[in-house]
């Protein structure tokens, strides 16, 4: 992959189409902070400086790719109207642009895109055209349709002007801190990590540019790589599930990009937790997945000035409280013990007294006298408990066996 010195100068996107793109958009979009996190820096022994795109109007960067292209169309293509192919975070920037400018928007979303997504869509005033059940159904459509009305296809990635617009992020954070050495940046298509690292090439000290990719969707990793990892799964990054990365976009990480990383979605749930514990901000998956990064490969990183991206924040708030409740889980916080009783009066208050020894706070109890191999006169509650901490839980643990009474935790995945 690239170094510093492995560098195309006739690639598609140059610093000086960033900065073009910059001076279009700037009085258009959020100028969002760039801020150091002291509580992340001292967790992983990096200074890490936060990048909050989650704070543009639509809680996400891609505004800035599609208001750049959306400016730079004549005007009869304005007058005959944009389309794109997108569930997420790509339809909303380009639909609230668009009608800002008075440009007429299509939307082609798949069928199974969730109907907050589509109100949200409309509620741009564009027109939404529910087509397929993939992602790709409905690419294929947005094509068709753009060949049959006319219109101008704003692709999400794969288009030098969306590209030069992702990359005044890089702008942003270099003009706030001078001294960043490395950027990570989520990828899906490659557009935001594409622009930033042409920022990055030309700035007078060396950076390194690391993309990161969420396991489950290894596409630009498997590009770059020649490798052959699948690419499936329900991911909690939905934003950056690409299957197949741009041909543009490709080009130009092979040559700006130092390495790509591959996240667990373990890694991506935890992040999205400590951003909202740490500095009360909400992140989708996609826009966790630099921090997730961070987290799983500390040594890559730790000395470093460190620049991350959080590059969206639309999360569904159902999937978010999910989340939270397993992270709760897996740090000991909240817990779910098995307890094997006799089936007789007063048993379930001598163990609840243990709890309350313990100052461990009962939240459900679960009694199962059919379904379970114990004698009948046997029984086995469950008892969804929370404590301060791991080592709390060990100790009502420990008092519940000293108790005599047969303990098991109930795992969280």
């Amino acid at each position: 992959m690239a170094t510093a010195a492995h560098f195309e100068p006739d690639l598609p996107v140059t610093l000086a189409d960033v900065r073009a793109a910059h001076a279009r958009i700037r009085d258009a979009i959020v100028r969002t902070p760039t801020l150091v996190s002291k509580t992340l820096s001292k967790m992983t022994g990096a200074t890490v400086w936060l990048k909050f795109e989650n704070l543009q109007f639509t809680a996400a960067y891609k505004e800035r790719g599609a208001l750049n292209t959306l400016l730079q169309l004549s005007a009869e293509a304005r007058a005959k109207g944009v389309i794109a192919a997108s569930a997420g975070n790509h339809a909303q920037g380009l639909a609230y642009h668009a009608d800002r400018l008075g440009v007429p928007a299509t939307i082609v979303m798949p069928i199974t895109t969730p109907t907050v997504k589509v109100v949200q869509t409309e509620g741009h005033n564009a027109q939404v055209v529910l087509h397929g059940e993939t992602f790709d159904a409905a690419y294929a459509h947005a094509r068709v349709l753009e060949a049959e009305c006319g219109y101008t296809f704003v692709h999400p990635f794969d288009d030098p002007r969306v590209i030069a617009g992702q990359g005044t992020v890089a702008i942003e954070m270099f003009e706030d801190v001078a001294d960043i050495d490395t950027l990570i940046v989520p990828i899906g298509g490659g557009g935001l990590i594409s622009g930033m690292a042409t920022v990055a090439r030309a700035q007078s000290h060396g950076i390194k540019v690391v993309g990161v990719e969420a396991e489950l969707y290894p596409s630009m990793y498997n590009r770059i790589r020649g490798t052959d990892l699948p690419c499936a799964g329900d991911t909690l990054a939905e934003g950056i599930a690409v299957k197949e990365p741009g041909g543009i976009t490709a080009r130009m990480v092979a040559h700006l990009v130092d390495d790509i990383v591959l996240v667990s979605e373990r890694s991506l749930e935890q992040a999205v937790a400590l951003l909202l514990q740490i500095e009360k901000t909400v992140v989708e998956g996609a826009g966790a997945a630099g921090l997730a990064a961070l987290l799983a490969y500390p040594e890559r990183f730790r000395g470093k000035t460190v620049g991350v991206v959080l590059c969206g924040g639309n999360i569904d708030t159902r999937l978010l409280a999910n989340v939270l409740l397993r992270d709760l889980a897996r740090s000991g916080r909240l817990a779910r013990l098995r307890i094997r009783l006799q089936d007789q009066p007063g048993a379930l208050f001598n163990v609840a007294r243990i709890f309350d020894a313990e100052r461990v706070n009962i939240i459900e109890i679960y009694h199962q006298r059919v379904f379970t191999s114990l004698p009948a006169k046997g029984l086995v509650t469950d008892i969804e408990c929370e404590t301060r901490d791991r080592a709390h839980l060990d100790r009502l643990i420990a008092a519940l066996r000293d108790g005599g009474y047969e303990t098991t935790q109930v795992e969280s995945a």
